[in-house]
């Protein structure tokens, strides 16, 4: 597990996108779902995305959206792929399918394995998403999904090389484990959480 998937999200500033990057980040996520700190809009992202090489994937999450709303911000963004974030059924993923883009499921339930709504990824968060809680990852009630999964929630650079090395997680996901304050990223931390999750490796460029 030297060599991990890893989302930084919740990106919004010119600052967030280029440290993520230049860290090694394999993915950046721009909030579209409406009631975050780090929800920006389509024009902020299309910006943001501009400054993102194309062997890192651009992420649009959303949460509780329609799928013409989603189509919408994925068009108007150009973001390379949708996160859903919510109670989205298999039929979500079925209508986004024809749009091209790599399909990301979120979810906090207990899964069998990534694909079974017809996701590309599936991103496991937290039983209480946002709280900056974590699973219990050693304990026996934890179950790691089957295929490309991303483990998420109340990961920080204190604790994602454990989290990797319990659970053995395709990748990690990230958002305000990497903040100075609620909605506002730190490059530091960034860093930080990057090089850990990499074994503790030095942090470099992979542009």
């Amino acid at each position: 597990m030297a060599n991990p998937f890893i989302k930084i999200c919740g990106l919004k500033t010119e600052t967030d996108v280029d440290a993520a990057v230049t860290a090694g980040a394999d993915a950046v996520g721009f909030v579209f779902a409406p009631g975050s700190p780090r929800t920006v809009d389509a024009g902020t992202a299309r910006r943001l995305s501009e400054r993102v090489p194309a062997n890192v994937l651009t992420v649009g999450v959303f949460r509780g959206q329609s799928v013409a709303e989603i189509r919408r911000f994925v068009r108007e963004s150009g973001v390379r792929a949708a996160q859903l974030h919510g109670e989205e059924g298999p039929e979500f993923f079925e209508a986004m399918r024809d749009e091209g883009k790599t399909l990301l499921r979120a979810t906090s339930q207990h899964v069998e394995k990534c694909g079974e709504y017809g996701e590309d990824l599936l991103l496991l968060d937290a039983p209480d998403p946002g709280s900056g809680t974590p699973w219990n990852w050693g304990s026996a009630q934890f179950s790691a999904p089957e295929g490309q999964w991303l483990l998420a929630g109340g990961l920080s650079p204190a604790n994602v090389r454990e989290a990797l090395e319990l659970t053995g997680a395709w990748g990690v996901d990230v958002s305000s484990g990497v903040e100075s304050a609620r909605g506002v990223k730190s490059p530091d931390l960034i860093r930080a959480f990057i090089a850990a999750a990499r074994d503790g490796r030095p942090v470099t460029s992979r542009n």
